[in-house]
C-alpha cells in the first residue's frame, strides 16, 4: 500500500501519469482477510483499517448485504466506488458510523429524531438526514444538504469503525447489471480482485439492502423497503 500511494502522490504531482497510476491498480490484486464474524481478530482489523486510511477501497460484511467502503476524506477512493457501481454525483453515499454520538456529529439530530435512532441502531436501516458542516460537500445531496447515515449491526464493520475512529463511505455492493447484492467474499474477489484493495470474509451475507427512512420532513417517510422492519419502528411502508 505505501508503493501504491506513492504512485497516486506522483501521478497527482505529475510525475507519472494517472494512465500509470491505475495501470498499477490492475497489477494488483485485492487483499482477503478472514475475519470471525462475532469474535473480530484484532490484528486484522487493524491492517484492513491501515488500507483503507491509505486510500483503498474495500468490500466489508454488514448486517444486510455486503458493501463497497472507503476513507471519509478520500475524493479519489469515493471516485473509484462511483465509477464501478456507476453511479453519478446525485447519488446519495451514506455515512456509516460507530454509534449515536457520531452521527450527532454529521447530521442534525432532534429529539424526536434521537428516540427513533436510539431504537433502531444499531440496525438494517439507513436514514437520510440534514447534514451539518462536517460532511463534505460532494458526499451530501447537492440541492436539499443532506446525507445518508446508518450503524450495522455488525461485530466486523464495527470493529473496523473503531480502528478507524471515523465514518466510512459505503454504499451496497450490487453492480450494474445485477439483480442483487453481492453475498460471498470469494466471488467478490474473484470478480473484482483487480478493482478492489481488500475483501473482508465473514462469511456470507444478506441479499437485500438496508430499508431507507427519510428524517428531514415532518414525518418519517420509508423511501426503501429492505432487510430492516419499519413496524418494529412504528412506521409503515411508504
Amino acid at each position: 500500500m505505501a508503493f501504491q500511494r506513492r504512485i497516486r502522490f506522483a501521478a497527482r504531482e505529475g510525475i507519472v501519469s494517472a494512465v500509470r497510476a491505475r495501470t498499477f491498480r490492475v497489477l494488483t490484486l485485492a487483499q482477503l482477510f478472514s475475519i470471525h464474524p462475532r469474535n473480530p481478530q484484532v490484528r486484522l482489523l487493524k491492517q484492513a483499517a491501515r488500507i483503507l486510511d491509505g486510500g483503498g477501497i474495500g468490500a466489508i460484511p454488514t448486517d444486510s448485504s455486503y458493501a463497497l467502503a472507503c476513507h471519509l476524506d478520500d475524493k479519489e477512493a469515493v471516485d473509484r466506488i462511483r465509477q464501478l457501481r456507476r453511479l453519478d454525483e446525485r447519488h446519495l453515499m451514506t455515512l456509516m458510523c460507530r454509534d449515536l454520538s457520531e452521527i450527532a456529529a454529521y447530521a442534525q439530530v432532534d429529539n424526536a429524531t434521537y428516540r427513533l435512532l436510539r431504537q433502531a441502531t444499531p440496525g438494517p436501516f439507513t436514514f437520510i438526514l440534514q447534514a451539518t458542516r462536517e460532511v463534505p460537500r460532494r458526499l451530501s445531496h447537492p440541492s436539499r444538504k443532506t446525507i445518508g447515515i446508518r450503524v450495522p449491526n455488525h461485530a466486523v464493520a464495527l470493529g473496523l469503525l473503531a480502528q478507524l475512529a471515523q465514518p466510512l463511505i459505503a454504499t451496497t455492493l450490487q453492480l450494474p447489471g445485477d439483480l442483487v447484492p453481492m453475498t460471498e467474499a470469494g466471488d467478490i474477489r474473484k470478480r473484482l480482485q483487480h478493482e478492489l484493495d481488500l475483501v473482508i470474509d465473514s462469511g456470507s451475507c444478506g441479499l437485500q439492502p438496508t430499508t431507507v427512512v427519510d428524517l428531514t420532513g415532518v414525518a418519517a417517510v420509508v423511501m426503501r423497503q429492505g432487510s430492516g422492519d419499519v413496524a418494529a419502528l412504528g412506521l409503515q411502508p411508504d
